[in-house]
């Protein structure tokens, strides 16, 4: 498995707070950059500005990253360009909160 995969598996650990799924497949995740030597550098977006998990998500994250074997150094940056929206969510996470506008959702997600 390569650094860059390793690194998605680990943010597929990390929680948002306020959905029961991970930053990766909520699509909080923009872009991962992983070199040769184990540099990883990540950028990143929350859901909305004021966000109550602005202070804390971006942390999580890099301690999850910090935690693959073969990384030397994470650099997180938090952007809000472009801004987040529901498209940005797998399509499996998509149809476990409801987003979809199909019969049987079990969730609604207001946004």
């Amino acid at each position: 498995m390569s650094l860059r995969d390793q690194v998605i598996a680990a943010l597929r650990t990390v929680r948002d707070p306020e959905l029961p799924v991970s930053v990766y497949d909520l699509g909080l995740i923009y872009t991962i950059e992983a070199d040769t030597d184990g540099a990883v550098a990540i950028l990143m977006t929350l859901t909305a500005p004021n966000c109550p998990t602005a202070g804390s998500l971006p942390g999580d994250v890099e301690r999850a990253v910090r935690a693959v074997p073969g990384v030397t150094d994470v650099q997180v940056e938090l952007t809000f360009e472009p801004p987040w929206t529901k498209e940005r969510m797998s399509p499996a996470v998509r149809l476990f909160l409801g987003t979809e506008d199909s019969p049987g959702s079990l969730v609604r997600l207001r946004l």
